[in-house]
């Protein structure tokens, strides 16, 4: 157990390394996921000519910050895994003394510092256009959108992985990260706030997993009235859940893994 921090060191160093010979790709990723500002223009006209919760301003800066926490909490090892069970690679990462997911967590972790760079110049360019909009979040709501980016990502990490292991299974494991973006596209804030939703829908839709990749962390860096205990709690069930399910679909996984696919 002393090992595993150098050898988490040592695979963070390998795959920043990777990361940073594909920083070109990863530019294009991360423009690849501007969903929300084109969307926030939509919303911003719709916030000067009707009757929103929230004005023009503070619908520009929570898609901003839906942009940002897209680009830390976006998750793939869905794809990953489902090919290294069909082309026998997991082979390979079993016989290493350290559990597999930990390759991809540090492969994610590491995109995610390449990406930093290339989003602090997207942001001075963002304030550049709409410096109207432009805002430094108060102590307490910068560490609550911190907190909320690290707990999304642990969430929908742990939901894309767990989706992953069905793998063991079906060929098409991916088919259900697909269906899940169906409802995450829509609840987790990313098509439009939570507030323009009506009360009883949003107080529903809060009880989900959905709004905790999105709309929490956002929120929480804009300043929107939420209750972080209440949602930190939510988030810390949904957690547990998925851990547990995880775990089992794991074991029971191995057991079917034939060495070269399930």
């Amino acid at each position: 157990m002393g090992h595993f921090p150098h050898k988490l060191r040592v695979l963070l160093s390998v795959y920043f390394a990777q990361m940073v010979e594909y920083r070109a790709e990863i530019f294009f990723w991360i423009l690849s996921g501007s969903l929300p500002l084109i969307l926030m223009g939509v919303w911003v006209k719709a916030a000067e000519s009707g009757d929103f919760t929230l004005d023009a301003i503070q619908v520009a800066r929570y898609f901003f910050a839906v942009f940002v926490v897209r680009q830390m909490t976006t998750i793939w090892v869905i794809w990953e895994f489902e090919k290294e069970v069909l082309e026998g690679v997991l082979s390979f990462r079993l016989l290493q003394p350290l559990d597999p997911v930990w390759h991809h967590i540090a492969r994610h972790w590491a995109e995610k510092m390449t990406r930093l760079p290339i989003l602090a110049i997207l942001t001075v360019l963002f304030f550049s256009l709409y410096p109207e909009a432009f805002w430094l979040p108060d102590p307490w709501h910068f560490i609550q959108g911190l907190i909320g980016i690290v707990c999304s990502f642990t969430l929908y990490f742990l939901i894309q992985y767990t989706f992953a292991l069905c793998a063991f299974w079906t060929e098409r494991a991916s088919a259900l990260q697909d269906l899940w973006f169906l409802f995450y596209i829509f609840l987790s804030g990313v098509i439009a706030p939570l507030e323009t939703f009506p009360d009883a829908v949003r107080q529903i839709v809060l009880l989900t997993p959905f709004p905790y990749g999105v709309y929490f962390p956002a929120a929480a860096l804009v300043g929107l009235p939420l209750p972080f205990f209440k949602s930190l709690l939510i988030i810390g069930v949904w957690i547990g859940i998925f851990a547990l399910l995880n775990r089992w679909l794991w074991r029971q996984g191995l057991k079917q893994y034939s060495g070269m696919g399930a």
